[in-house]
């Protein structure tokens, strides 16, 4: 994620923000530039965009900004649409008359919108149900019946649905220690579901890939009901990290995958956001690990991102272990699993029409 200034007054501001801080302008997300804007009010609730890429041009808020008050996506004024490119993906919203259900729905919002920008940024396709009515993108927000039924987080064909219930920061931590996770985000759930729907997208029925995926992740034709039984009954292998990022991404390798895929996508993310504050590491220890390598993640191969990866990620749990806080980064890299994450940029990195340095494609031309 780069960083964001009001064009008014220059103040920085968040992706999420709709007013300035500072001079207290309208801010919106242009997802044709990929930039927020400040607004000047340009009458019959129109704006005018004050970012210099947008040439003055006319925009309108989304509905579910201007009324729903859970989003910050603007659209052009000409456009048919009432509501922005993001929006137009939630197909079901959660039942605003109960209590905290639009608190939950404007926190879903938010890290779709992030993941959407992370997208985006690969270069990767985005296709709406409008686009592509069988397997297009759709989202739905749902919670647990008051029958008892319950609401399964999951992707299918296309449609990812979520329990909304993981929009509510408590009964997340509980199903996080329960579940004995060391990291349960509701950004991970989006990047983890977004991981099934690219890998029947890009690699299920991929000559070039698909064979290199089964000697990494494994045959995904193996049964996944009886794999899902199996880990729920017995739980992960003991020595799971030394072959998988998570425990539940030994129970299938579809699960392999889409837990590796969302990890790949925090690791660039988190370099992302690092290089456009241009974070350094100049410790006076000459022990300590040092950070001064700011190429753009687009540009950078796979052994120039976990290059900076293992020192930035000490630092950032060095700072959380000084705020009292548990580790911000809770993994361990083993090699196998640095390889699955390797084989995810490169299918990022071709379907994105980034081409991987040599060293990348020399590594990955014979998977461990």
């Amino acid at each position: 994620m780069k960083t964001f200034h009001c064009n008014r007054c220059s103040h920085l501001v968040f992706f999420e923000n709709v007013r300035c801080e500072r001079c207290e302008a309208l801010l919106g997300y242009l997802p044709e530039l990929r930039e927020i804007s400040a607004f000047e009010d340009a009458g019959e609730e129109r704006w005018r965009s004050l970012h210099p890429q947008a040439d003055g041009a006319l925009y309108k808020q989304c509905h579910n900004y201007a009324v729903e008050n859970v989003c910050n996506w603007m659209i052009p004024a000409d456009s048919p649409d009432t509501l922005c490119p993001a929006c137009q993906l939630t197909h079901t919203i959660p039942n605003l008359s109960a209590p905290d259900n639009r608190l939950y729905w404007y926190r879903l919002e938010v890290a779709k919108r992030r993941l959407l920008y992370t997208l985006a940024e690969f270069g990767l396709d985005i296709k709406s149900r409008i686009e592509d009515p069988e397997q297009g993108l759709a989202f739905e927000f749902l919670e647990d019946g008051g029958d008892g039924s319950r609401v399964m987080t999951g992707h299918d064909n296309g449609l990812i649905t979520l329990n909304i219930a993981e929009a509510d920061d408590a009964h997340r931590e509980k199903v996080r220690t329960a579940m004995g996770e060391p990291y349960r985000t509701l950004l991970g759930h989006f990047r983890h579901e977004t991981g099934h729907y690219y890998f029947s997208r890009l690699v299920e029925k991929s000559p070039r890939w698909l064979e290199p995926f089964r000697k990494l992740f494994g045959d995904e034709r193996a049964d996944y009901g009886d794999a899902l039984a199996a880990y729920y009954r017995d739980g992960p292998p003991a020595d799971w990290q030394a072959s998988c990022i998570s425990g539940y991404a030994t129970m299938h390798p579809w699960e392999d995958w889409a837990e590796t895929w969302a990890h790949y996508m925090l690791i660039v993310d988190v370099l992302d956001t690092s290089t456009a504050y241009g974070l350094a590491l100049l410790p006076d220890d000459p022990g300590a690990p040092t950070l001064t390598d700011r190429t753009p993640v687009e540009d950078a191969s796979f052994d120039n991102l976990m290059k900076r990866w293992f020192p930035l990620t000490y630092a950032l749990n060095s700072l959380n272990r000084s705020l009292g806080m548990p580790d911000g980064y809770p993994f361990t890299l083993a090699a196998p699993v640095v390889d699955k994450l390797r084989f995810v940029h490169r299918v990022i990195a071709e379907a994105g029409n980034r081409s991987p340095v040599p060293q990348d494609a020399q590594r990955a031309a014979k998977p461990a």
